[in-house]
């Protein structure tokens, strides 16, 4: 890219360098997300330490909603905090040894060791979408409001191909030990090691080269934290009723993320228990995923600042139904795979593509705190979804098809929210900000 057009897309000030090193963060923690939540220790959790249950899958769910409510608790606190007192980076900073650290402490969760796994999957996914809501509010302060998706594109296809790396060295991993005799109990819990040490190494750009460009807010109520953080955060919900765009689109994002957010949990369970996957089948799968999902969002991303950010959202919206139907009939795997590379298209599409249009709702002064809001809104939808999935497969004894169909309908629902949301409405309320 020369050096005009990068100033195209590119905030003043803003090199290529610190936006490649911002992007680098979402390669580090796909790793998380590809082999601990979608691939490998979520098929693992219910096969192997809750010893395949008809309640393992419900208590998978239930474990990742707990860290969820967590998030969903703190986040905008956090946000109105990091805004406060600059400190996006810092923070960043203590999630991601945060989750690093408990991640390759799953490797001391063998069979019926429920309680340690649980206990240790909330505190990783905690300091995970923690960070990444931090990690996202960098986002408008690196792009032109004209160029959001197409950075934001940028941060999401090379998350993917992090996600892919991690994946990668996994299967080579699992691939040997398999050949050696090793059992899912042997071999499973050195996956966590090398995603916790890839996460940890890929992750080392971002706190070299990305700034805090932020400056502190004054202070509504002195040096009192909390106090302050909550205070940022009860001025902001008094006047959501200005930023109403942004209200509806949070709204939006519940419903569709909530489907996405089955798909991501529930894949590998799905693909062993209703498709009759083994591990390696799984991985590869996953890897095919991520693939397209990368394509997804390079392509999208691009597109979106042309075609427009609600177009662009509901055509992955209708890209996730004709997925899920298709899931949800196919008898064979060839029918399942190409559900699935339409789930991996419309996935790093939606996803980064609803980050970039919060971006372009967000007034400069609160990204922080409005990025902890659509945090909590993507965490809602975590909860969401994937117990609605729990709860239908463990009232149906174990009936995944109906689970996934029932579950997609959040698609629908948040395509008919998204036709309510007017964007430039919403950015201009975020750029003149509350009327006083």
């Amino acid at each position: 890219m020369t050096p005009k057009k990068e100033s195209q897309y590119l905030a003043e000030g803003v090199s290529r360098r610190e936006v490649w090193s911002w992007a680098m963060f979402d390669f580090a923690n796909s790793g998380y997300t590809t082999v601990v939540i979608t691939a490998i220790f979520n098929a693992y959790f219910v096969a192997v330490v809750a010893g395949n249950q008809n309640w393992g899958t419900f208590a998978w769910t239930a474990s990742l909603a707990v860290s969820y409510i967590l998030i969903i608790l703190s986040a905008p606190a956090l946000g109105a905090y990091a805004d406060a007192y600059a400190t996006k980076k810092r923070l960043l900073l203590l999630t991601t040894v945060g989750c690093v650290l408990f991640t390759a402490l799953l490797y001391f969760a063998g069979p019926g060791d429920l309680w340690l796994a649980i206990i240790l999957i909330i505190l990783t996914n905690f300091f995970f979408g923690s960070g990444e809501n931090l990690i996202a509010a960098f986002l408008p302060e690196l792009a032109q409001s004209k160029a959001l998706g197409k950075v934001s594109g940028w941060g999401w296809s090379l998350g993917y191909i992090g996600g892919l790396f991690s994946l990668g060295c996994s299967l080579a991993y699992v691939t040997w030990a398999q050949d050696q005799g090793q059992e899912a109990s042997q071999f499973v819990p050195v996956t966590m090691l090398i995603t916790a040490v890839i996460f940890a190494m890929a992750c080392i750009p971002t706190f070299l080269y990305l700034k805090e460009r932020a400056s502190p807010q004054p202070h509504l109520v002195g040096n009192l934290v909390i106090k302050e953080a909550f205070a940022r955060l009860g001025d902001t919900l008094k006047h959501v009723h200005y930023y109403q765009d942004l209200a509806r689109f949070l709204a939006c994002l519940i419903f569709y993320q909530a489907g996405i957010q089955a798909v991501i949990a529930l894949a590998a369970i799905y693909a062993q228990q209703a498709m009759g996957f083994n591990t390696s089948d799984t991985i590869l799968l996953v890897l095919l995923i991520n693939i397209t999902a990368a394509l997804g969002a390079f392509v999208f991303g691009n597109l979106q600042d042309k075609l427009g950010h609600i177009p662009t959202i509901g055509l992955t919206l209708i890209g996730w139904i004709i997925m899920i139907l298709l899931a949800w009939m196919a008898e064979s795997s060839a029918m399942f795979w190409l559900a699935a590379n339409i789930a991996g298209l419309c996935l790093g599409a939606s996803q980064s593509a609803g980050r970039a249009l919060v971006g372009l709702f967000s007034p400069s002064s609160r990204r922080g705190e409005f990025f902890g809001l659509w945090g909590l809104a993507v965490k809602a939808s975590s909860i969401l979804g994937p117990i609605t999935y729990g709860l239908v497969s463990w009232i149906s004894h174990g009936d995944h098809r109906l689970a996934m169909l029932i579950t997609g309908s959040y698609f629908l629902i948040g395509l008919v929210i998204l036709t309510q949301v007017n964007v430039q409405r919403g950015q201009e309320a975020a750029l003149h900000g509350p009327e006083k």
